[in-house]
């Protein structure tokens, strides 16, 4: 990230400051229905039948019951559509809290947008959430023109004209999934409120989502954005995952230094216990996830401690030691200089003399002018020889940046200046950067004090242990504990287990095996090399 950030610019929210609304987060939980209890609790026993290898992966497995518990979380109907529609759903909280929305915002033509990743339409007259959220909307009062899908818009032409009827209030609540409504969608004018009834897979899907509202360009300095949660679902859980996802993500996408390695799931696949400690409404598994982000925040922290030891260390065994050198070796050659300019100092009244290009010169006019002579010579950056002055030895070098000549005093320090146009004003410049070396003593020896101190700063700090230690300690030793009882641990396989396993064989162990099995050659058979 360190090596991206060198040739990427990164601007985060927080660096932009745009002008968008205040968004309002609310959390809507409701109640699971008998139905759907019973549902969650069958996925338990097909949790244990596949860990117990009783089924056939290709006709059940874990990613198949994660699907099914984001069913049964969103509505009872997309398991079986001949089941009752729940009063209590969420689907149900959803349309109540959208038709509300839609009275109050009447004056303005505010409007409003649904996400909602499963159970898209089909337009095959089967059971789907977005038409039972439409056939409910209508039923209470709101025009079927106000009411859109974003499938129906399946080309470039019917989008533009869909967002434009969006952004002017013509269409007042639109529907569709983070893929179609998400990047691109510029709706964003008259947004009040935004409602995702189910998770997505990854941080970016929520950060699409959210970003078609809280945007740049909307009338509105306030904004709502509701989160509906089944409770005794596997909704809790997507979510409190999608949570541990976006922190990972937040600590590499900032400025303070990230841990050096990090582990992610790429799936939102639950292990066949979280399956039934969810299913047990076991409430330890609450616990669990609360440890699981104390935990992964002080391992980023003891992290971050830990290479800030390693780099006191390194400044220590490396860096203080050669700049507390090299400052002390300015130092001594200021102080040779300074006695250098104070043996051969200028006299009250006169010149004290120059030599420029092998010729002596008395007058300051004169020396002045052989100098701008001697630059209008001076083409390249190599140090061209110009003489002495006050126990100086002097160089010419031409800066094609600032196209301009510098001037370089060598004693046992170099001490450059910049040649004007005016004779006179070039010695009296030569004679300032001679007594400006004092300046110079004191800011090496000021400079040395520092890094004296930091030294010594550096000292104090390294070795002294984490200061949550002990706190990082303790709740990883309860969270393993918390793994054990809920059956979370990595269990090792035994070697009959591992024979069994359905793991594809090594390529590697495979040929190894086969070459052990070549016969060797047989007298008068040529060797390998003439073959080839």
């Amino acid at each position: 990230m360190n090596l991206f950030k060198e040739v990427a610019d990164i601007k985060t929210s927080d660096q932009l400051n745009l002008p968008v609304p205040e968004a309002h987060f609310e959390t809507v939980v409701v109640k699971p229905s008998d139905i759907q209890k019973e549902m969650v609790a069958s996925l338990s026993e097909r949790a244990a039948k596949i860990h117990a290898r009783l089924v056939d992966p290709s006709e059940d497995n874990v990613l198949c019951i994660t699907s099914d518990g984001r069913k049964i979380g969103l509505d009872q109907r997309l398991m079986n559509p001949l089941l009752p529609d729940d009063p209590g759903s969420k689907l149900n909280a959803c349309v109540n809290n959208v038709f509300r929305i839609w009275q109050e915002g009447t004056p303005g033509k505010l409007t409003q947008l649904l996400f909602c990743d499963m159970s898209t339409p089909k337009g095959d007259g089967s059971f789907n959430v977005y038409d039972d959220i439409r056939t409910k909307l209508e039923a209470r009062g709101i025009p079927h023109e106000e009411i859109a899908f974003i499938h129906d818009a399946d080309s470039e032409a019917k989008k533009k004209a869909l967002f434009s009827k969006v952004r002017t209030g013509q269409v007042r609540v639109l529907l569709g999934s983070t893929q179609k409504m998400g990047a691109g969608t510029n709706v964003q004018d008259r947004l009040g409120a935004a409602h995702h009834l189910d998770v997505g897979w990854r941080p970016a899907d929520m950060t699409q989502r959210n970003g078609r509202i809280i945007r740049q360009g909307n009338r509105n300095r306030n904004v709502q954005i509701f989160n509906y949660v089944t409770e005794g679902t596997f909704d809790a859980y997507l979510w409190q995952t999608l949570e541990n996802k976006q922190k990972f993500i937040s600590q590499i996408m900032t400025s303070k230094s990230p841990v050096r390695s990090c582990d992610d799931v790429d799936e939102q696949v639950l292990s066949y216990a979280e399956v039934k400690a969810l299913c047990a409404g076991d409430e330890r598994i609450k616990e669990k996830m609360d440890l699981d982000i104390d935990v992964a925040r002080l391992k980023v922290v003891r992290a971050d401690f830990l290479s800030n030891q390693y780099r006191l260390e390194d400044r220590l065994l490396k860096h203080f030691p050669a700049q507390i050198e090299k400052q002390q070796g300015y130092i001594q050659g200021f102080e040779a200089d300074i006695q250098t300019v104070a043996a051969h100092p200028l006299p009250k009244e006169g010149f004290v003399g120059m030599e420029v290009n092998g010729r002596r010169f008395s007058e300051k006019q004169l020396a002045g002018e052989a100098i701008l002579a001697a630059c209008r010579d001076c083409k390249g950056a190599e140090p061209v020889p110009l003489g002495n002055y006050r126990g100086f030895q002097m160089e010419l070098s031409y800066d094609s940046f600032r196209q301009e000549v510098d001037l370089t005093l060598k004693g046992s320090m170099s001490h450059r200046l910049a040649l004007g146009n005016d004779a006179r004003g070039n010695l009296t410049r030569i004679d300032n950067a001679l007594a400006g070396i004092p300046g110079r003593l004191e800011a090496a020896k000021e400079q040395l004090a520092n890094l004296e101190n930091q030294r010594e700063a550096a000292k104090a700090e390294i070795g002294k242990p984490f200061p949550q230690e002990a706190e990082l300690r303790e709740k990883s030793a309860r969270l393993a504990e918390l793994d054990a009882a809920l059956n979370l641990a990595e269990n090792p396989m035994t070697p009959e287990e591992r024979v069994n396993s359905e793991e594809r064989p090594s390529v590697l162990a495979d040929l190894k095996q086969k070459s052990s099995q070549v016969p060797p050659p047989k007298k008068g058979d040529r060797p390998q090399e003439e073959v080839l």
